[in-house]
């Protein structure tokens, strides 16, 4: 049995650029993976049947996750007759804008690439991610990355060194359905995504803790007025000394301490208004 770690992400910026004809939106986001997430255990059967099970019973069927999808997607592309079973150590929630489902995608990507003896490249995997949504492709290898189009054109970064700082991830009691929130959004066109982008190429932007980042999330106008859960969880993050943000869609905020001793006052200050919630790092 072969393993593989599945980590949660952030969007250091997020601004949605135009509605495209297919009726999907263009974006530009930086997305960076956090240390830590799902993980996902994979042994070979021979049967050829492809089965999914979990330490806790999920909302769905296995048939609809996203890692039966890939399995079935490689199988079908590579006419593997083998069959795999499944086991997800499932630890991040649902509907949370930290990326779990399209994470276990791209680690069961990876793990069958293995178990299968596939030796498909990184970039062939991106794309066969990519056909399965639109964050799949930036999992496959994680760290940092500016992501374009529907977030599946790639520019990766070198991860930002995140040993001086803390950061919370908080799920407050609500969930965000990723359609109704971009149902609501007006488009901004791509200056401040430009900016933002040319600014990290380029080098002007080194740490989010600093002034000169431009900490920004198209969502929070909508997302804050229609979830006020979510909107106070953020105020009371910043009230500790965070610099906080929504991640993706939502429903999760994110939160930068200077400190590690910062970053439990606030853990401390919100943990009975979450259903989830983690002191952790940004990791390559």
């Amino acid at each position: 049995m072969l393993n593989e770690f599945a980590p949660a992400k952030v969007n250091l910026f997020l601004s949605v650029i135009k509605k495209r004809e297919d009726g999907y939106h263009n974006i530009g986001t930086m997305f960076h993976t956090v240390s830590f997430g799902d993980v996902l255990f994979g042994e070979l059967n021979k049967s050829g049947e492809i089965t999914v099970s979990y330490n806790n019973p999920q909302e769905y069927p296995p048939e609809k996750d996203l890692i039966y999808k890939a399995a079935v997607k490689l199988k079908e592309i590579y006419k593997v007759s083998g069959g795999v079973n499944f086991y997800l150590e499932k630890n991040l929630p649902l509907g949370a804008g930290l990326g779990g489902g399209s994470s276990d995608a791209a680690a069961a990507l990876r793990l069958l690439n293995k178990l299968w003896g596939l030796n498909i490249n990184t970039e062939e995997l991106e794309r066969i991610g990519a056909g399965l949504g639109a964050d799949v492709a930036f999992f496959v290898r994680g760290g940092a990355a500016l992501a374009e189009g529907i977030g599946d054109i790639l520019t990766p970064q070198k991860p930002i060194d995140s040993t001086q700082f803390a950061v919370i991830a908080a799920t407050p009691n609500c969930t965000v359905a990723t359609a109704e929130a971009y149902k609501d959004i007006v488009p901004g066109g791509e200056e401040r995504w430009q900016n933002f982008a040319n600014g990290i190429k380029n080098g002007v932007f080194a740490s989010p803790l600093d002034d000169l980042w431009d900490f920004f999330n198209h969502f929070e106008g909508t997302i804050f007025e229609k979830f006020p859960l979510i909107a106070s969880l953020r105020q009371k993050l910043n009230a500790c000394g965070g610099k906080s943000m929504l991640s993706g869609s939502g429903a999760s905020v994110f939160s930068l301490f200077s400190s590690l001793e910062k970053a439990i006052k606030a853990y401390d200050l919100v943990k009975n208004e979450c259903r989830f919630l983690k002191i952790t790092r940004l990791s390559p």
